[in-house]
């Protein structure tokens, strides 16, 4: 008989969402989405296994949920939420896209796992176009303007800006094939996602629940750790001050994230742990839901305000280490 509220000004410090396979995560996540939604709150699922979408339709009552509200003095009315599908690889969905341009050298050699010397020769071919009013719109353009510094325009480069190696040219190209090999020219492109469409309010006042469908992305660690760095850093830039509000503006669900961090470098995380650190103050939530607490770094972990923490189960030393972490 202790009812649990979830304080909607509190919404915006972050959360994670944790517990083992089958231990009610999906639904949990549901139930907080509906609830902003009805609090005209627009949300982000970032929906891994293809299950979310289902708060799209009216759900049915048996015989087992009519007796749970029974004894809790509560009646059932089942309702639709109002849900717009989204996708990165083109299936069952508006297709998001980003350009080049938008991401920026810093971000794009982060993304690219560059080094120095090679980040500044990405800074090099972003002033390039720059000055020559050459938009970098998809990564056929990043790899055209690579091949012609590398080759016919070297001389005219050098002049202008600098030496330039051709064993950093080599592995900056390298490293773009093996993007594009995970499906990013699906990605990079025109016409970019508005930030201000995934914080739409429907016609009934409700928030919109933008669900992103991205189980085909499961075995694609890099194309989905750059999309979600984008759209962070996005949402960062777009996105005025706003301090301590009454509830949060949008607030963005990612579920299995470990997918996330599991392939990231060191500079990745750093990135995610600092746009998570500042874009509170934009009134953005962000909630992580993964099947274990220390899939998150620790860096990232002690910025998450809010802990829902479902079952965890433990078959081997290893995940009974883990739990006594966890504990």
């Amino acid at each position: 008989e202790a009812p649990v509220f979830l304080p909607l000004r509190t919404m915006n410090r972050h959360g994670l969402i944790a517990g083992a396979t089958g231990t009610g995560k999906t639904k949990t996540l549901q139930a907080i989405s509906e609830c902003l939604s009805d609090a005209s709150v627009p949300v982000l699922l970032l929906d891994i296994k293809g299950d979310l979408s289902g708060i799209g339709a009216a759900g049915a009552a048996n015989d087992k949920v009519n007796d749970r509200y029974a004894r809790m003095k509560l009646s059932y009315t089942p309702a639709a939420f109002p849900v717009e599908l989204l996708t990165l690889s083109g299936k069952s969905g508006v297709q998001l896209r980003a350009t080049v341009s938008e991401f920026g050298p810093v971000l794009l050699s982060k993304i690219l796992g560059l080094n120095d010397t090679q980040g500044g020769v990405v800074a090099l071919i972003f002033k390039y176009c720059d000055d020559n009013q050459m938009p970098l719109l998809d990564l056929k353009d990043f790899i055209k303007v690579l091949q012609y510094i590398g080759d016919e325009g070297k001389a005219e480069i050098e002049k202008a800006y600098g030496k330039i190696s051709t064993t950093s040219t080599g592995t900056i190209l390298r490293k773009v094939i093996e993007l594009q090999q995970q499906g990013a020219d699906l990605f990079f492109g025109e016409k970019s996602f508005e930030v201000d469409d995934l914080m739409r309010i429907s016609n009934d006042g409700r928030g919109m629940i933008s669900v992103l469908r991205v189980s085909d992305i499961q075995d694609k660690p890099k194309l989905f750790s750059t999309f979600m760095l984008q759209m962070l850093a996005e949402l960062y830039a777009t996105c005025p001050e706003e301090g301590d509000l009454d509830k949060p503006k949008f607030v963005m669900f990612i579920d299995e994230a470990h997918l996330i961090f599991q392939e990231a470098s060191n500079e990745l995380v750093q990135q995610i742990e600092t746009i998570v650190k500042l874009i509170r103050s934009k009134g953005i939530g962000i909630f992580f839901c993964t099947q274990n607490p220390m899939d998150i770094p620790a860096s990232v972990l002690g910025q998450l305000g809010l802990k829902v923490q479902h079952a965890l189960r433990a078959f081997t030393a290893a995940d009974r280490k883990v739990i006594k972490q966890t504990a």
